[in-house]
């Protein structure tokens, strides 16, 4: 299978809006295998609406939870336990972009985390990093514990207003490339998001 698993240093740095802009520029499908929180909308509906394409584009969440916490405690306030064996996509004759939940060391259940989905699933990691102050530790980090699993990796996606001594320190440091920078944008959408051009070739690093 060919495709990106998206993570991120953290949560709210944009996974969901690199998602976006992925499906803008692949012929792909997305895929939230976990969703914790429904409102205002959910990840999917998000990615769906930004970069505006076909609800058969889509594909349909493993587990829904409601609350906006952590997967494994919205799952034991529903009264469920995510099951790893569910958290299969299903099939596809399209590339994948399957985005994950917070980061990679969230917890899924009491004994797997985000990082087991992304090992299961077999598909290169994009990180995704915010730019401003903290990001290096916290990318770094995340860094060290991709390769300390043997997962992958395709690159970091920056997020946020031009910093470019935290971008020469990510790459340095962290010994990776950045397959591009998505700056604050005063409207998000297909359009705007279609308009910033990753710096490496997309189609070639989902099949690492």
């Amino acid at each position: 299978m060919e495709g990106f698993f998206i993570t991120g240093t953290d949560t709210d740095v944009g996974k969901t809006l690199v998602s976006a802009w992925l499906m803008t520029h692949l012929d792909a499908n997305y895929w939230k295998p976990v969703q914790a929180g429904v409102d205002p909308e959910t990840d999917s509906a998000t990615v769906r609406r930004l970069a505006e394409i076909p609800p058969e584009r889509i594909l349909p969440e493993a587990y829904v939870l409601e609350e906006a916490i952590a997967p494994h405690e919205a799952a034991r306030r529903a009264g469920i336990e995510i099951q790893m064996a569910k958290l299969v996509p299903p099939s596809t004759d399209r590339p994948l972009v399957a985005e994950g939940a917070g980061g990679l060391l969230v917890p899924l259940n009491n004994e797997a985390y985000m990082a087991d989905l992304a090992i299961d699933l077999h598909l290169p990691v994009i990180l995704v990093a915010r730019s401003t102050l903290g990001t290096i530790n916290h990318t770094l980090l995340s860094l060290e514990s991709i390769r300390r699993r043997g997962l992958a990796l395709a690159g970091v996606v920056i997020n946020g207003p031009e910093t470019p001594h935290n971008r020469a320190a990510i790459e340095r440091y962290g010994k990776v490339a950045v397959i591009a920078e998505i700056p604050w944008l005063d409207e998000v959408n297909r359009s705007t998001l279609q308009a910033i051009e990753p710096e490496l070739d997309l189609i070639k690093l989902a099949r690492s």
